[in-house]
């Protein structure tokens, strides 16, 4: 059936008008939300800055521990090659973490919420490539979710945008390598903690030779477990407690970056000048480009800057990049460079052989410190990244805890959590030393930066329309930046280089799994449910009682009956009094204000009380606790606001009539108003008995949650992929991971389980 047809047989009215509509009902204008909003008070910016010193920048932060050590793997080979490298780091920085992610990715947020699929969401809003056909043109009302276009350059992004809801497969790239994004994501955040925390307690050689490597390691795993073990608590807590410590930590690196550079060499500076570039690559050739690799890592962190940002705000974000973080990475990175202008042989360890003797223990215990809140950045960016893809139906299902009452982009995900403690341990413990992570670190650093350029391209053609000659400029700076690292890491694919592939990988197809599957039960829905005309039989069959009560129907389907509902009537003949169809769904928006996010639909013929019931959620929105009750409310304002509109048409209406019979003088004016009075009194009538029905049957009986425990399988002219993909791997995960009652958190004792088979 059409959508078309759909809506015909499903007359709709909506309970909340768009913002901004010039109607009898609402003339609200759309709230600023939260910490996002425009008019932030200086103060807040402020808390939050310095909240987001302690979360975002650990891992940028920290980068001095090893930078060096993994450009110059092979020694120093020549003076001036410190001046090219600093250069090189110099740019980088300004380039890619600054200028990109600071002031342009850090504008592409959707309404504040940072992260591949933040950009995703995006798109989704602006074109229609989302693969899941379960949009409404009613969710263009929720005051979240249209795009403020700021030009009228259409031609180029009509094009774009044509081109690619017209293609099956740009729509499939899109998600593909936004699963990958996220992936990488996922990936990095086991790589950070690893490589941070043993930069930092491998500093310990420089005091003692007493300790092998592999007691570095142990030692670094200890810290990694307590790491893990107190995320839990969630990312304000965790904020507040590192905020003070990594703030010390870049008043530090840059106080000694500046005395080094007094101390050693003052003409390190001239490194501004970008031929030093351009000479380190003439001297060095192949061994300088395979040296990017190293010099990459200056700018871990970037994506978890995005991604983080939803914990805090978009203005924070730059104040306390611009105002600490930036001047002190390079102050360290100038410091350092003008220590080894002086001491080349130290290259393998230049981050504690430059620092002054006296510093050395207090630099040693806070960068332990620092590089255990480094990875706290990715951990806390990880969380946020899952949480989206979870809503929008590309994640398994885990439990995920709001952590926060303030800001609800503050998460915490217990499986993904002890996931990431695991992995971090096994690869501490695999690799112990960081040259060989710094292979691995550097492929999904830039491979994340690399797909965040693609999408926000798309983003400023279509979205944005911006002046074509900025897009190119773009490209060509920061993009053709990004492809020569990406190149250079890539060389480093044996040496260590194949483990955060092979772990985006494997989350990737866990991802592409079930999402394909979900896709696949969503269409199975939709062409199996139920028509207008067999639904108003089941509803007259005289062998189908009507018993007291409310029974709510869970389903995918946000249009139509879904088949479960014929399937429960053919095995128990039993009716509630009262039904509503419900369907939690997720916008491509972060949040849905509480008083748009039910939507309703009355089921026709009015006689059979039945509802159906849209529950509308952003990708960061908590559920509500009191979830029934809200239902309830909305359904009793909805039944007051339909006959409302029903009064509102009949007076419209008799109007009209009275016109016509005045100039004919067929009818008295007197005999049109009291027909139009009986009928407007039967229609509050009949609201008022609705609504008395709707609260008995709360009160008195209560409500039946009606959930489908649905068995999925192949048909039988499937060929052998797809019986993989349905048969054993989707069902392998849905039999080890949370049911959706768990999720929703439906109680037991009024759930009843609807057993279905799917052939998909």
């Amino acid at each position: 059936m059409s959508d078309d047809q759909l809506k015909a047989n499903t007359p709709s009215i909506p309970l909340r008008k768009p913002y901004g509509s010039t109607d009898l009902i609402s003339t609200k204008t759309p709230p600023h939300h939260g910490r996002h909003s425009k008019d932030t008070k200086w103060w807040v910016v402020l808390n939050l800055a310095f909240q987001s010193i302690g979360i975002v920048y650990g891992d940028i932060g920290t980068s001095p521990l090893y930078v060096y050590s993994s450009t110059f793997s092979n020694g120093i080979k020549h003076k001036d090659d410190v001046l090219g490298v600093l250069s090189l780091v110099f740019y980088t920085l300004t380039l890619l973490p600054l200028i990109k992610y600071v002031f342009i990715v850090l504008r592409a947020t959707d309404n504040g919420e940072g992260g591949t699929f933040a950009l995703y969401s995006l798109i989704c809003r602006y074109a229609k490539v989302s693969l899941i056909p379960n949009q409404q043109a009613e969710d263009r009302q929720v005051s979240n979710y249209p795009l403020e276009l700021p030009s009228k350059r259409l031609k180029l992004a009509s094009v774009l945008k044509s081109s690619l809801e017209k293609s099956k497969f740009a729509k499939l790239f899109l998600l593909l390598i936004t699963m990958l994004g996220t992936s990488m994501v996922i990936g990095d955040s086991i790589l950070t903690p690893s490589i941070s925390v043993l930069s930092a307690v491998g500093g310990v050689k420089e005091a003692t030779s007493a300790l092998t490597q592999d007691m570095i390691a142990g030692i670094s795993i200890v810290i990694l477990v307590f790491l893990f073990m107190i995320q839990r608590f969630g990312t304000s807590k965790v904020g507040y407690t590192f905020a003070p410590i990594l703030s010390l930590w870049f008043i530090l690196i840059g106080g000694i970056g500046f005395y080094n550079i007094i101390k050693h060499d003052t003409t390190v500076l001239k490194a501004i000048n970008p031929i030093y570039i351009v000479e380190y690559f003439i001297r060095n050739k192949k061994d300088a480009w395979v040296s990017l690799g190293g010099v990459v890592l200056c700018t871990t962190g970037g994506e978890a800057l995005f991604a983080d940002v939803g914990h805090f705000s978009v203005r924070s974000i730059q104040v306390s990049m611009c105002s600490m973080v930036y001047p002190a990475l390079i102050l360290a990175y100038t410091g350092q460079s003008a220590y080894l202008r002086q001491h080349p042989d130290s290259a393998s360890d230049a981050f504690f052989k430059s620092v002054p003797g006296p510093m050395y223990w207090p630099m040693f215990v806070v960068s332990i410190l620092a590089s255990v809140i480094a990875s706290q950045a990715m951990i806390s960016g990880t969380f946020s990244v899952v949480h989206q893809s979870l809503s929008l139906g590309c994640f398994l299902r885990v439990k995920v805890v709001h952590t926060s009452a303030n800001h609800e982009g503050q998460v915490y995900i217990p499986e993904i959590n002890y996931f990431l403690m695991l992995a971090c341990v096994g690869v501490t413990f695999g690799f112990k030393t960081t040259v060989k992570i710094g292979n691995a670190y550097g492929i999904a650093v830039v491979f994340v930066m690399t797909l965040t350029s693609a999408l926000l391209v798309l983003i400023m053609i279509m979205i944005w329309k911006t002046n074509i000659f900025l897009i190119i400029l773009y490209v060509v700076t920061i993009g053709f930046v990004e492809l020569m690292y990406l190149s250079s890491v890539l060389y480093k694919f044996t040496l260590g280089g194949y483990l955060p592939l092979a772990f985006s990988a494997f989350l990737m197809i866990v991802m592409y799994v079930w999402n394909n599957v979900y896709r696949r039960k969503y269409r199975y829905e939709l062409d199996h449910m139920i028509s207008p005309a067999r639904l108003t039989e089941i509803f007259t069959n005289k062998n189908v009682s009507r018993i007291p009560g409310l029974a709510m129907f869970y389903s995918e389907l946000v249009q139509g009956i879904p088949p479960i509902f014929e399937h429960y009537v053919s095995n128990v003949p039993a009716l509630h009094s009262i039904i509503v169809f419900v369907s939690v769904k997720s916008l491509h928006v972060n949040k849905v204000p509480a008083d748009e996010r039910y939507f309703f639909r009355r089921v026709e013929p009015r006689t059979v009380f039945a509802f159906q019931c849209a529950v509308r959620y952003g990708y960061n929105d908590a559920r509500e606790v009191a979830f029934e009750e809200t239902l309830i409310t909305r359904l009793k304002e909805f039944i007051q606001e339909e006959t409302w509109m029903q009064i509102q048409t009949l007076s419209i209406g008799g109007k009209m009539t009275e016109a016509g019979r005045e100039s004919d003088r067929e009818i008295e004016h007197n005999e049109i108003s009291k027909a139009k009075q009986a009928k407007e009194e039967k229609l509050r009538e009949i609201m008022e008995q609705e609504i008395e029905q709707v609260e008995k049957a709360w009160e008195e009986v209560g409500i039946v949650h009606l959930i489908g425990q649905n068995e999925v399988i192949a048909s039988k002219e499937s060929k052998m992929m797809k019986r993989i993909l349905v048969d054993y791997a989707y069902n392998l995960l849905r039999r080890n991971l949370r049911q959706s009652e768990a999720v929703f958190d439906i109680p037991h004792k009024r759930m009843l389980k609807v057993g279905m088979t799917y052939q998909l």
